[in-house]
């Protein structure tokens, strides 16, 4: 495993553990070292140290901290004659055109402008996973994985992308929701991804996947129906439209997560075709009990508070939100 120790590589390494594999993990001992003694810890850096995996052998290797192609090139190559299989975790955000729905895996994947960039920002990261996915074919042509997860949610994510829904309806009062209740949501518990990707290591699965879901597909108003299940009661919703969040600067996607206007350019974010990596073996647990999972892990990391500097709506935020859109609607 390259990293294994944030995230979904915990995920990962759980998964694999519970399986009974003997497992190696290769990271630069920076975050949770202390954890899984019962797999063996090599230390290194992707950029430049890749000497603890010289003269060694694996039957698989998962790719799951790799950014930049030039390191994601250089442990692929090393690793060619190491190991069988090969499976990279990549990012739906490498399609060019994510404005339609239902994009697949044929679709064209973004090119950098200017190859030497490796600065990972909104507008490189996309190109840069899609060149290290050439990297890693190149060194395992026919034998390696490249998977495609959307957005990966559930315990231990880092971030406030997921974890503000279950946080923010547990807490009650007027929830300000973002309508239209069909709007399409996809994500994937980062759970549910991990035992899959052990899965196509153990089975050697080639090709290229998109990874994301549920299912059955779910909207807007489907998630706040399973956030609902942790409210206290008296929670009421606000849906409100997004022509009146777009004029108050709300930011989709970070603003209020899993939000996406109509005219967004990414709309198809949240309608991937996920039906190959379906059909190869990835499966989806309840969306209640991710965001039940997801509310007790962030109340014991966080206290019921989003992180500093979150750029999700403050409570504040909220309140004046929800003003605004009552005197709207009393004007009306």
């Amino acid at each position: 495993m390259l990293g294994g120790t944030v995230f979904l590589g915990r995920h990962l390494t759980q998964a694999a553990l519970e399986r009974g594999h003997r497992l190696t993990l290769f990271t630069r001992g920076r975050h949770g070292a202390a954890l899984f003694p019962e797999a063996e810890h090599l230390r290194g850096d992707r950029d430049g140290s890749l000497d603890a995996l010289c003269n060694r052998r694996w039957d698989a290797v998962i790719d799951t901290s790799g950014y930049v192609p030039r390191t994601v090139d250089a442990s692929a190559r090393l690793l060619s004659d190491a190991a069988e299989h090969y499976c990279f975790v990549s990012t739906v955000s490498v399609y060019a055109d994510l404005s339609k729905p239902g994009v697949t895996e044929d679709a064209p994947a973004g090119q950098l402008e200017d190859p030497s960039v490796e600065e990972v920002t909104g507008e490189t990261y996309g190109p840069l996973k899609a060149a290290c996915e050439v990297a890693v074919e190149a060194a395992f042509s026919g034998r390696a994985a490249v998977v495609r997860p959307g957005l990966i949610v559930g315990p231990f994510d880092p971030s406030a992308r997921f974890a503000y829904w279950p946080l923010r309806f547990a807490r009650g009062g007027p929830v300000l929701v973002p309508a239209p209740q069909d709007a399409p949501v996809q994500f994937v518990d980062g759970r549910d991804l991990g035992e899959w990707l052990i899965t196509v290591a153990e089975r050697r699965v080639t090709g290229v996947f998109n990874a994301t879901g549920p299912v059955p597909a779910l909207t807007m108003g489907g998630l706040v129906d399973a956030a609902m299940t942790v409210a206290p009661p008296g929670t009421q919703l606000v849906w409100v439209d997004e022509d009146f969040l777009l004029e108050h600067d709300v930011s989709p996607w970070v603003g209020l997560p899993l939000w996406l206007p109509a005219a967004a350019d990414a709309l198809g974010m949240s309608t991937v075709n996920c039906s190959r990596a379906i059909e190869a073996g990835l499966t989806f647990r309840p969306v209640e009990q991710t965001v039940a999972d997801t509310l007790a892990w962030a109340r014991d990391e966080r206290d019921v508070a989003l992180p500093d500097g979150a750029p999700t709506l403050s409570e504040a935020r909220e309140a004046e939100l929800l003003a605004a859109w009552a005197r709207r609607a009393g004007a009306a």
